[in-house]
């Protein structure tokens, strides 16, 4: 049987490699491709999730109707930890590597933490309220999840502040990797403390302590937000990618001058 030498292969399949992926004009198109079907594949899996969430699933017996809240907080609360560990692992890949692409990536994704943070505490004192009796608490899931927050807003106003975007990165990647030890403070906090916060209604070990027509409400709702989510920093990373690659011949060819 007769093999073929790599030289034998087309150009193309040659050149076939996931770091080509990590050259910014590669990235800008493949991200440009991918945003608008990211986008419509989160809002059909956001549509599917509250009608299962908000019509479908039936009202709980303890916690009535407001027990609904968790279709939005929880998949929230798990977008803001998950997106955070995501922030980490480009900025390390940033500082080993030394890589453009890792930092802005790591630079894109800290708003979208931000607003799924703060959307997961907004969300938590809308069902405290009625579960129990106050708008906020001093727990320590929710005070751990209000320093997640104070980290992103913290990165954003670090990396705002210092004109050289090189230093910027390397600061931010800094404090990322400092803070990501928050991370199980948070998701552990249930189990290490004696707190008024629910344990985790889904594990990976024990079986599921609510409906299953509860708990596909809620995955989908999480696909839903973690799609949106992968879209909103893609579209943030190109728009990095062309302010500071806005002098080069392809940034200009693609934007016609305007950059």
């Amino acid at each position: 049987m007769k093999t073929l030498s790599l030289d034998q292969f087309p150009s193309t399949v040659k050149s076939a490699s996931w770091f080509a992926f990590a050259s910014p004009p590669v990235f800008y198109r493949v991200a440009g491709k991918c945003i608008p079907w990211l986008f419509a594949i989160a809002a059909v899996l956001t549509v599917a999730g509250l009608v299962i969430g908000f019509l479908l699933a039936p009202t709980d017996q303890q916690q009535g109707d407001a027990y609904r809240i968790i279709f939005i907080h929880v998949p929230a609360a798990w977008l803001s930890m998950l997106i955070y560990l995501a922030v980490s692992f480009w900025s390390a890949i940033s500082l080993i590597f030394n890589t453009r692409l890792a930092a802005m990536l790591a630079r894109a994704l800290v708003p979208g933490g931000a607003i799924f943070t703060i959307l997961a505490l907004w969300t938590g004192a809308f069902w405290g309220r009625p579960t129990w009796g106050a708008w906020w608490v001093w727990d320590a899931r929710l005070t751990s999840e209000l320093i997640l927050l104070f980290l992103y807003l913290g990165l954003m106003a670090l990396q705002a502040a210092i004109d050289d975007t090189r230093r910027a990165d390397r600061a931010g990647a800094v404090l990322a990797l400092i803070g990501v030890v928050n991370i199980p403070v948070i998701y552990f906090s249930v189990k290490w403390w004696n707190t008024l916060h629910q344990g985790a209604s889904v594990s990976l070990t024990a079986a599921p302590k609510m409906a299953s027509i509860m708990l596909s409400g809620m995955l989908i709702m999480t696909l839903a937000l973690w799609t949106y989510a992968i879209a909103i920093a893609l579209w943030r990373v190109r728009l990095l990618i062309l302010d500071r690659e806005r002098h080069t011949v392809w940034v200009q060819a693609a934007t016609g001058g305007q950059s």
